[in-house]
This record gives C-alpha cells, sequence and structure tokens, in this order.
C-alpha cells in the first residue's frame, strides 16, 4: 500500500500578494492527506486547503488567530497507515536534543513533523524514529529555498523529502 501525504506549515498568509506556489497546490491536490503544521494566519487558509479535496490534518501556531486557535489543538497524532504513526506540533523547540524531545513527547509515534523554524530538517534516529521540518511555501526567512514535505508510506516505514519551490 502506497500512501502519500503533503506536508507543510508557515504559511503566514494572507499578507498582500503572498499565495500558495502553484506547484505546491498541483502536489495537495495529488495526495491522499495534506498535513499543515501551524502558522496559517487566517482561517480562510486552512478553508482554501480544505477545498483543494484531500483530507487536512493541522495543528495551529503561535502566530494564529483566535478562530484558529479554536477550530485546531496544539498537537495531534495520527496513523495515516500500515500501522504507522505521526505526531504534529507547530514548535519542536530548540535544536539541542530536539530529536529525543520529540520521541519523549510522541512515544506512540515512529516519526513527528513540526514547523516554526522554517528551516527544513530531517533527521532520523538509530532506532528508525525520524523528526522531519517541511519548511515554509510562502516565507523562507534563512531557509536557501521556499520548501514543503512529501512523505510516503512505503513497506511499513515513512520516507520524508523535501520539495524546494
Amino acid at each position: 500500500m502506497l500512501v502519500t501525504i503533503a506536508l507543510l506549515g508557515d504559511t503566514h498568509m494572507p499578507r498582500g500578494s503572498r499565495r500558495l506556489p502553484d506547484e505546491c497546490v498541483r502536489l495537495l491536490g495529488s495526495v491522499e492527506l495534506i498535513v499543515h503544521t501551524g502558522d496559517f494566519s487566517a482561517l480562510t487558509v486552512l478553508g482554501e486547503l480544505e477545498s483543494i479535496g484531500p483530507p487536512v490534518v493541522a495543528v495551529h501556531g503561535n502566530v494564529d488567530d483566535d478562530a484558529i486557535r479554536r477550530r485546531l489543538p496544539e498537537s495531534v497524532e495520527l496513523a495515516p497507515a500500515a500501522g504507522l504513526a505521526i505526531g504534529l506540533i507547530h514548535d519542536a523547540g530548540p535544536r539541542r536534543g530536539r530529536l529525543e524531545r520529540m520521541r519523549s513527547r510522541f512515544p506512540s509515534c515512529d516519526a513527528v513533523v513540526f514547523g516554526h523554524s522554517h528551516l527544513p530538517l530531517h533527521e532520523r534516529a538509530v532506532d528508525g524514529f525520524q523528526i522531519f521540518n517541511p519548511g515554509s511555501p510562502t516565507e523562507r526567512r534563512r531557509a536557501p529555498r521556499r520548501s514543503m514535505g512529501l512523505a510516503t508510506v512505503v513497506r511499513g516505514e515513512f520516507h520524508f523529502e523535501h520539495v524546494w519551490l
């Protein structure tokens, strides 16, 4: 069974003429699930993602308005396929000790996806536990490029990749 999940966060919209890049929207329409790590900014952005088609699972971020905070949790665990589980949170805290901290916070998960820093990241522990930050499709900050992520579940394991936009 092959499952593909789009991973994005830190969209910070609306702001001026900012919008999701065309390649991002195309990829969002081609997956089984969309995961957003928070910092939408406004509830209309969540509605825009939901209108694309695949189900959306998301958490709120630190800049999200009250409407988003009322609708979305701070963290969530989901099991998209093959008995695997992903933890989702906006801010995974400081870099030092992050992998171990996320494993402790989400002990029943095989991976944790987070945002906040806008810096794409993928780390894997010796035992296979993974953390992944997709970056931002709209605001790169210190990252070299805007980005999002894709996760596939193949033969009982998550495979993460960054998509440069």
